[in-house]
């Protein structure tokens, strides 16, 4: 009769060498990712790549509104958190660095190379020294215009300056033709107006020191940001209602012919019908001043791993793959953006190409976007202080003011 603690012994060195020998089974990846209507596809056809290379890896995923996911973002961070998230690079990638709740990716950024494929967004993904976002594509801000609308108004030529820029907008209100749409229900597309008319008046230097804190907003130049914008108000360029109006319901009115202009990101463009692509150009925010250097907003969106991740090994193969100059420009072509990674195919539609090259020559500064470029608290307070300029401009001063007494209490200066 065998002793049953050497039958015991030896069944488990039994199961410990058909473990050693058996493939290493990995876990489930719990990934939650921002998505209007039509970039859910993009997304999931570069998911299903992944399960195809990595068919030992369970991913499950799920979508979430773009404005439902900033509301709810800072509460998956701080409890039971998805391994992956999606989210944006800069202040809002660091403001949550800071607080310790994003793993630290530095390592990732050696083993794969990205050190030398992501360099130019390289600086945003930082905090304090460390990487902790994988980038995906990066948008070119501009304007979107109806090149059939314009040949109506007499228009011959896009503008380059504010003078022509003013000027045609005249041409196409006396047209009959609402000159800019802007979805003003959604606060971020007004931000997109305030960096341009700041970076284009006050420059790039100027515009970082008021993102983080350094600039009162009684300040003479930024009243004049305002005072610039109010005229576009005040001469009834923009389309009515625009406070009605968010990124999807805008959408149409260009589709339409109903109005000529609409300042917006290059993704905007993967969602266009074909037959309206054929008639949309694209063109840089005008000069306004001469002698500031010009800059641009190309704010990145990237992939970050919470520090309460539960299944980080297969979460680190999941970056890793989506990090890959392939995958990169696949997905950048599907939003309609410009991949961050310098080895991805440069972007072949015309709006997108665009976009890459008005980055690609910018010296002036590159910036991540308000809301992304400064504190949250403080990027809230100043998006609905716009809707509330937008409502009503002549209460720029007392909008002014109570800006200025927020940035006083949050920053302490």
């Amino acid at each position: 009769m065998k002793h049953p603690v050497r039958m015991i012994a030896l069944a488990c060195i039994a199961c410990a060498t058909v473990a050693a020998i058996a493939p290493a089974q990995a876990g489930t990846v719990n990934v939650t990712v921002s998505a209007r209507g039509n970039q859910r596809a993009t997304w999931q056809n570069a998911f299903d790549e992944f399960k195809k290379a990595n068919p030992d890896v369970d991913l499950k995923v799920s979508y979430v509104g773009d404005e439902a996911y900033k509301v709810q973002m800072s509460g998956w961070l701080t409890t039971e958190p998805p391994d992956v998230l999606s989210w944006n690079n800069g202040e809002r990638m660091a403001y949550y660095a800071k607080r310790g709740l994003l793993a630290d990716l530095t390592s990732d950024w050696k083993k794969n190379g990205w050190d030398q494929m992501y360099a130019s967004v390289k600086t945003s993904s930082t905090y304090a020294g460390k990487q902790y976002s994988v980038p995906l594509g990066t948008d070119a801000y501009g304007f979107f215009y109806r090149k059939d609308l314009f040949q109506k108004a007499g228009i011959t030529a896009e503008p380059t300056n504010w003078t022509q820029f003013l000027d045609d907008c005249k041409k196409l209100k006396a047209a009959g033709i609402a000159p800019i749409a802007v979805p003003a229900r959604d606060a971020w597309t007004l931000a997109a107006w305030f960096d341009y008319l700041d970076l284009r008046i006050n420059g790039y230097d100027f515009h970082q020191k008021l993102m983080a804190g350094d600039i009162a907003y009684t300040d003479p130049r930024v009243k004049h940001i305002y005072e610039t914008w109010k005229t576009l108000i005040d001469d009834k360029y923009f389309i009515d209602n625009a406070l009605s109006y968010d990124v999807d319901s805008t959408s149409p009115l260009l589709v339409n012919g109903q109005a000529a202009m609409l300042l917006m990101g290059t993704f905007f463009s993967a969602g266009l019908p074909a037959s309206t692509r054929a008639e949309m150009g694209y063109f840089r925010f005008p000069i306004i001043d001469a002698s500031v250097p010009v800059a641009e907003d190309g704010p990145v969106n990237v992939l970050i791993m919470p520090a309460k991740a539960k299944n980080k090994a297969d979460a680190r193969r999941l970056l890793a793959f989506m990090g890959t100059p392939q995958i990169n420009g696949e997905l950048a072509k599907g939003w309609g953006q410009l991949p961050s990674n310098s080895q991805a195919a440069e972007p072949q539609d015309p709006i997108a190409k665009i976009g890459f090259h008005t980055l690609s020559s910018t010296t002036g500064g590159i910036a991540q976007f308000y809301d992304r470029d400064m504190t949250k608290e403080m990027a809230d307070e100043g998006m609905k202080a716009m809707q509330q300029f937008f409502s009503d401009p002549t209460q720029i001063d007392s909008i002014l003011q109570h800006l200025e007494a927020t940035r006083k209490r949050i920053y302490k200066k």
